[in-house]
């Protein structure tokens, strides 16, 4: 028997799963809540744009998630023993960035910056730099357009050098003591295997060409004059930045001595190349050539690969196509929302309609469920967080239309669900409007797990069935059929991922497939999203919205006669 550790970094805590290699079997989880901020997120009431995170509670998430998953493998698989892990793998958040020292470790850990958020991981949320990222979108528009056509067209303020830019910015005494910045990706798998030194690290295809716009084809990461033009410091800071990237069939080192004893595991097991959370759901869920695997979450991200051959169109709007980000081999897309279980989150949480048990997800969705299609009269837009695909601008805010002195809780709730839903369809057809077809959609997460009625409505605007997948940790187990992979078939793990998926992925046998009625309405409600969408999304844009409440009254007398 062998087995395999995933390690999943999410927004709010660390996952730790132990999976039998052989059929996927997940013996044993163990979950570590981050202790630092609120719910893990050092935020600033001033500015709801900062959410950064504690690199202390990445590394006891570490000893405490993995030493109670193996307490928890013992009980549940009497063939478990901790000898029998073939091999690590890890997932985090990102762009999570990181200021380090020479020797790797977070400017946080030293005194003089403990307390300063500057100093600390900058959450893939963090939309502080939104202005520096718009600098980046225009100069690189002016000098390097081919930087943008590789993701998406916009740089985000999601991803790594808009970040560093407002460093340099806002607080130059963090980054001028800044040695380096390491993605939290590529410095979890340098503390497993006992070398976060920046030159040292087997740095993430992923994250590297999703978030900071590295390119093979223009010699790795932005040119040192590019960097430059926008701050000297940042092109000087290029020297000291990664050269190379790695796809996640790579080891990234054996795991340590130091760690090895400390989680009571055999030393020098492979830990793999880290990835993003995303991008290893996505192999968790056995995503393949023409398979879209939506990953649901406080955000969500959809992941598609396709085959390396023939001329490739580049996407405008999306978060990047970069080969080998996803499986090696292929090239890796990903898009996805900004909020989406924040949105619903936001709701019951911080409006609480009802108080907290009339209010809760449960009670809300037991409601919202009796709706048809616009009965409610409302339509909202999913930007609560801003606009991550197809319009890259975190400066967008979201919009419910249609309110009355009637309008019930669960009626703003099903119709913040459907606004969800129009947004992913509005990925969907930016995808296969350029050429890359859908034939499967898999969801993971919990909210694709535990909600049946977000499911149907998904199936019912989409138009497509959806499926979910079997594993609940599907980034977990992403992780572990990457430590799979680079643990080897003579270790018991496997040759390739295609043969690792085909044995530890699957998809669950209940699946929600379109009501034709209700997609027949929602296709008109979409053509009013869409109108709403471009309205206020889309510069200068001469659409005019006078049309759209009434619209959606006729809809909503429709639906109630």
């Amino acid at each position: 028997m062998a087995y395999t550790i995933g390690l999943d970094y999410g927004t709010n805590s660390v996952r730790c799963l132990i999976v039998n290699a052989k059929n996927g079997e997940e013996i044993a989880a163990f979950v570590f809540p981050y202790p630092s901020g609120k719910n893990g997120i050092i935020i600033d009431h001033s500015d709801a744009n900062v959410a950064r995170q504690n690199p202390a509670d990445y590394i006891k998430g570490i000893e405490v998630s993995v030493k109670g998953a193996i307490a928890s493998a013992k009980k549940n698989d009497k063939k478990f023993s901790p000898d029998k892990i073939i091999g690590f793998g890890v997932d985090t958040t990102g762009s999570t960035p990181i200021p380090v020292d020479e020797t790797g470790t977070p400017l946080s850990f030293n005194p003089k910056f403990k307390n300063n958020p500057n100093a600390m991981a900058w959450l893939w949320k963090d939309h502080t730099s939104y202005k520096e990222a718009a600098q980046i979108t225009e100069l690189a528009k002016k000098t390097h357009p081919e930087y943008l056509a590789k993701c998406g067209g916009t740089y985000s303020s999601e991803w790594f050098f808009s970040k560093l830019l407002h460093c340099l910015n806002v607080d130059k005494k963090v980054f001028d003591a800044a040695y380096s910045w390491v993605e939290c990706a590529d410095y979890i798998p340098g503390v497993l295997v006992g070398d976060t030194k920046p030159e040292n690290l087997k740095c993430s295809r992923c994250a590297a060409g999703h978030k900071a716009m590295f390119n093979e084809n223009w010699g790795g990461l932005p040119a040192k004059s590019f960097l430059s033009k926008l701050n000297p410091k940042l092109g000087a800071l290029r020297d000291r930045l990664y050269k190379q990237t790695y796809s996640i069939d790579t080891a990234a080192g054996n795991l340590s001595k130091q760690w090895a004893n400390k989680l009571g595991l055999p030393q020098g097991i492979p830990v793999a190349v880290g990835a993003f959370d995303a991008h290893l759901g996505a192999v968790g869920s056995g995503v393949k050539n023409g398979t879209l695997v939506k990953i649901i979450g406080t955000s969500t991200c959809d992941i598609l690969v396709g085959p390396k051959k023939g001329k490739l169109k580049d996407i405008p709007g999306i978060c990047g196509i970069v080969d080998g980000s996803v499986l090696p081999n292929f090239w890796g897309f990903e898009a996805g929302q900004s909020a989406v279980g924040d949105i619903f989150n936001w709701y019951v949480d911080y409006i609480q309609p009802g108080g907290k048990i009339n209010g809760s997800h449960e009670e809300l969705t037991n409601k919202a469920v009796k709706l048809k299609p616009a009965q409610s009269g409302l339509i909202a837009l999913d930007w609560n967080n801003g606009n991550r695909t197809i319009l890259t601008d975190p400066r967008l805010t979201g919009v419910i239309l249609g309110l009355t002195l009637h309008t019930k809780p669960e009626e703003i709730y099903h119709a913040l669900i459907e606004a969800t839903a129009f947004g992913a369809l509005t990925i969907f057809n930016r995808f296969e409007e350029y050429g890359v077809k859908i034939n499967e959609v898999i969801n993971c997460g919990g909210i694709a797990e535990k909600n049946p009625m977000v499911m149907q409505i998904y199936a019912d605007i989409t138009g497509r069935e959806m499926k979910v997948s079997r594993s609940s940790q599907s980034c977990a187990l992403g992780s572990a059929i990457a430590a799979a992979v680079v643990a080897g078939k003579k270790a018991g793990g496997y040759d390739n991922f295609a043969s690792a998926q085909k044995a530890m992925c699957g998809v669950k046998a209940k699946t929600y497939k379109p009501n034709a009625k209700n997609q027949k309405v929602y296709a008109e409600m979409y053509k009013l999203y869409k109108k709403m969408h471009d309205s206020f999304g889309v510069k200068d844009s001469k659409i005019v919205l006078s049309d759209v409440m009434k619209k959606m009254l006729e809809l909503k007398e429709q639906a109630n006669k």
